[in-house]
């Protein structure tokens, strides 16, 4: 009987080490696994001594080993790391000194400003196009009432009379200038053509020994024929440049000085038709606003109006002076070189040439380069 107990016994003590062996090993490989999933933190460690007190001496490294990665000219006077237990809520708490040679310097945060919200360009080009359309709506209405004769419109009468005299001159000038063209063209083919003339009687006049001195004369003849021609091309192509600077230039200005004025009077009118009308209608909280917009717009819009009158009536003047000017001298050249020409007087029509500075291109000379002139 005691030799079967000891048998048992033998026998359930292995079975409880078989058990507790392999008991051991799931707990070491759930540790291992859990140290793989998630590395362990040095921070985390609290060794704790054999009488279950928390180990300084981890802190005492970390704090020696602080100071010595801390450079060496912020120089901590002191550094200190607290740490507390699990069950206190407060956290660890880390101490400095006053840095040694660097001198504090506090910060003064002063009010905080906020900007204004930037425009969107977009909204801006959308407002735009609102006021555009808004005032191209109200002129062309004033110009359907005006033509339908329903509205009314503002006149200067001494001013459109000179408008009206500055245009119907302008078409004139425009006509005197392209007849001058086409005699300008003519002129140039006869002189060529005669030209030609003489130079096959100079031809002829060298073969033909019985008619020798007939066709000397007439080529002669010609080629004088020829020269005073280009004289009087060149008197004519002047008069031609400068009567076109006067229709096409300064004429064109005055009339782009005096289409911006009626612009400018058409919204003045639009804007004192809209004034009006308002102050037709009633005056209430709704309306007062609209007519105080209305009046300061009308108001602005009567300035560039009397403004853009002041600059033509001032245009008009200085044309006028500059038209008679100009004319008078181109007017004497033409009659003068016309008459020379006809005449067969050749001194005179160089010496006008000479008078007006005008200087004829020698034919197969080229001009001079801006070099020789200097």
């Amino acid at each position: 009987m005691i030799l079967q107990l000891l048998v048992h016994l033998n026998q359930a003590q292995k079975k409880s080490s078989i058990i507790l062996r392999i008991h051991d090993e799931n707990i070491f490989g759930e540790e291992s696994s859990m140290a793989q999933e998630s590395p362990k933190n040095s921070a985390a460690e609290i060794p704790v001594t054999s009488n279950g007190e928390v180990d300084d001496s981890r802190e005492h490294g970390f704090n020696r080993d602080l100071k010595r990665s801390l450079p060496a000219g912020l120089g901590l006077s002191e550094t200190q790391i607290t740490s507390h237990g699990f069950d206190s809520t407060k956290e660890g708490v880390i101490e400095a000194g006053a840095l040694q040679g660097v001198q504090r310097t506090q910060t003064k945060s002063g009010p905080v400003i906020l900007a204004d919200e930037v425009k969107n360009p977009a909204m801006e080009k959308l407002e735009l196009v609102r006021k555009w359309s808004l005032n191209t709506y109200k002129c062309t209405r004033q110009i359907i009432s005006e033509k339908l004769g329903r509205g009314s419109r503002t006149v200067d009468l001494e001013l459109e009379a000179q408008i009206d005299i500055l245009r119907d001159n302008k078409k004139k000038y425009e006509n005197i200038l392209r007849l001058a063209q086409t005699l300008s063209t003519q002129l140039f083919q006869m002189v060529h053509t005669q030209r030609q003339l003489g130079d096959a009687f100079a031809d002829l006049s060298l073969k033909s020994l019985e008619l020798h001195e007939e066709f000397g004369y007439n080529a002669d003849t010609q080629k004088l024929l020829a020269k005073n021609g280009e004289t009087l091309l060149g008197a004519i192509n002047f008069f031609i440049a400068s009567v076109n600077t006067l229709v096409n230039k300064t004429i064109e200005d005055t009339l782009m000085t005096v289409k911006q004025y009626e612009s400018a009077r058409i919204e003045y009118d639009a804007y004192r038709t809209d004034l009006e009308e308002l102050n037709l209608g009633p005056r209430d909280a709704n309306t007062l606003p609209k007519i105080e917009q209305s009046q300061h717009l009308f108001q602005a819009h009567k300035e560039k109006y009397d403004k853009m009158r002041n600059d033509v009536s001032i245009k008009l003047k200085f044309l006028e002076e500059n038209k008679v000017k100009v004319l008078h001298n181109q007017l004497v050249l033409f009659h003068n070189a016309i008459a020379a020409y006809f005449a067969g007087n050749q001194k005179q029509l160089e010496q006008t040439l000479k008078q007006f500075h005008i200087k004829l291109k020698t034919p197969g000379v080229d001009a001079p380069s801006w070099l020789e002139e200097q």
